[in-house]
């Protein structure tokens, strides 16, 4: 019942868009299908686009299933991304790229745990609530790519304020050098099946969902809650991180200041359309992933143009919003509690 219902939302949102636009409906709906579904280059833009929304979305359903509102998966994957930038520079012309590659990802896993453990250390510590500093952290990662891209790792040939691009060996391997679809899509996929496994096939992801549902009754069972609170933080932002190493890595082959591309701010309507559920976010994330593409290629055969984009999208964020549980606030004053 609550599928139909989403699935109705999400229907309506894109139909009165389309009105708004004064676009007639029957054609955009073909435009759209075609931009996501209609040819391999289609498909290929689809699931490209997926692939960071999978690995954010994962990461909320991590900290929020453990009662840990992250807000921040977007400051948490340019963080990674520029931690495995980082990672890049020092070693490049030092290591092969088929090794460098993988160094570059933990690297990105490890900058985004570490930045989103400590906004699960300020919770826990000192009473911040998660929603708060993640939030502001944001805008710390943002303006620390501002400053990396200009200063420590920007290219030393004097162009624009950009790391240097990646060797081609280095990049993520692609399977058609024609589309952008690349090898993270699989990882993605691996990832979803792990995160499952982890949350309904383990002690570990039990206790987890425990402190979320209700961290009275985990304290009462003596689960460390603290820890395992700032636990779900590091592994949230540790997928988030990896979300921004494979950008960085199979698609962009270089950081500037625009770099990020709101994969971190979507991963919240990913996760909710999900129901905070790692199969779920599968599907979610391929959906959101078919938007994008979709509006991409309609917005060039109509008046609205880019700006049809963003409005769609930001439709389907609302839909998905509105169809939200009305109990989640109650949840943060007790986490933050």
């Amino acid at each position: 019942m609550r599928l139909l219902a989403t699935v109705a939302a999400l229907g309506l949102a894109l139909v009165l868009t389309l009105l708004v636009f004064g676009l007639p409906v029957a054609d955009s709906l073909r435009l759209l299908g075609e931009g996501a579904f209609g040819d391999k280059f289609g498909i290929s833009r689809t699931l490209a686009k997926a692939t960071p929304l999978l690995l954010t979305g994962l990461g909320m359903v991590i900290a929020w299933r453990a009662g840990m509102y992250n807000i921040g998966g977007e400051g948490q994957l340019i963080v990674g991304a520029i931690g495995g930038a980082a990672v890049a520079a020092a070693l490049m012309g030092k290591v092969v790229g088929p090794v460098l590659n993988p160094l570059i990802l933990a690297a990105a896993m490890a900058a985004g745990a570490m930045w989103s453990g400590f906004a699960g250390w300020l919770q826990v510590a000192r009473g911040v609530p998660a929603v708060i500093s993640t939030i502001l952290l944001n805008f710390v990662a943002i303006q620390l790519l501002a400053w990396t891209v200009q200063g420590p790792l920007r290219r030393s040939d004097g162009g624009l304020p950009q790391t240097v691009p990646l060797p081609a060996d280095t990049m993520l391997l692609k399977f058609d050098r024609q589309l952008d679809l690349h090898f993270g899509l699989v990882i993605a996929v691996v990832a979803v099946l792990l995160v499952t496994a982890f949350l309904y096939g383990t002690r570990s992801g039990f206790r987890l969902r425990l402190v979320g549902a209700s961290p009275t009754a985990a304290r009462a069972n003596r689960i460390p809650s603290e820890r395992v609170a700032i636990g779900s933080m590091m592994l949230s932002g540790a997928l988030c991180g990896l979300a921004g190493g494979v950008e960085y890595t199979g698609i962009t082959g270089t950081l500037g200041t625009g770099f990020p591309q709101g994969w971190g701010f979507l991963a919240i309507p990913v996760a909710l359309l999900g129901g905070l559920h790692p199969l779920g976010v599968l599907l979610s994330g391929l959906y959101f992933g078919a938007l994008f593409a979709g509006s991409e290629n309609l917005a060039r055969f109509s008046t609205g143009g880019t700006t049809l984009i963003y409005v769609i999208q930001a439709a389907a964020v609302l839909a998905v919003v509105a169809l939200a549980p009305r109990a989640k606030p109650a949840k943060i004053k007790e986490a933050a509690a």
